[in-house]
């Protein structure tokens, strides 16, 4: 297999950090990371620039990281409420998503990127909700999410009586089919 070594210019989840020097396949490295700007072939004529490039992002790293830490402080006791539909056993209808977590923080004048909020699968039940936020990658702050349903819960939901484990096998085994009329008189053969 041909491999390739490249110097990274942003973090890549399951590569490596910003400023490392990693081996990648020659076919990722040219049709990937090289045209979006994310790495630079680390050849023995860039070698300089490779040095130069480490100098470089060491500070963009530094202002990164301060930034970061100042936006953790207007994250600090967040929480974001959503009302979705859901069932009665309080499945969502659908799902609160990345995007949705991403559009309530931006109204409250937050601007976090989509890739930020590290969330491992959709929300698909109602109640309390810890997302983690990477601002950055040593700055992980959690914001808590709650999930209502659409118009609160309904009247008749506390007070309905849902049997479930052996209160659900002994209710499905009480009932009964309808009785049917077998007449045993009537013989459809002829004699």
């Amino acid at each position: 297999m041909a491999y390739m070594e490249v110097l990274l210019r942003e973090d890549i989840d399951n590569l490596g950090d910003r400023g490392q020097t990693v081996r990648v396949r020659r076919g990722y490295g040219r049709n990937y990371l090289l045209p979006r700007g994310l790495a630079v072939e680390a050849s023995a004529a860039s070698v300089k620039q490779i040095e130069n490039e480490k100098r470089v992002l060491a500070k963009r790293e530094a202002r990164d990281k301060k930034a970061a830490q100042v936006a953790l402080e207007s994250f600090d006791g967040i929480t974001l409420t959503f009302e979705r539909k859901a069932g009665e056993e309080g499945r969502l209808f659908g799902s609160v998503t990345v995007l949705d977590i991403v559009h309530e923080l931006e109204a409250q004048g937050k601007k976090v990127d989509r890739h930020q909020i590290r969330l491992k699968d959709t929300i698909k039940t109602i109640g309390e909700h810890e997302v983690p936020v990477r601002l950055h990658r040593e700055v992980v702050v959690p914001i808590k999410v709650v999930v209502n349903p659409e118009g609160g819960l309904p009247a008749n939901a506390a007070t309905t009586n849902v049997p479930t484990g052996a209160d659900a096998l002994q209710a499905s085994t009480q009932y009964s089919a309808p009785a049917v009329d077998v007449d045993e008189d009537d013989d459809d053969t002829d004699e």
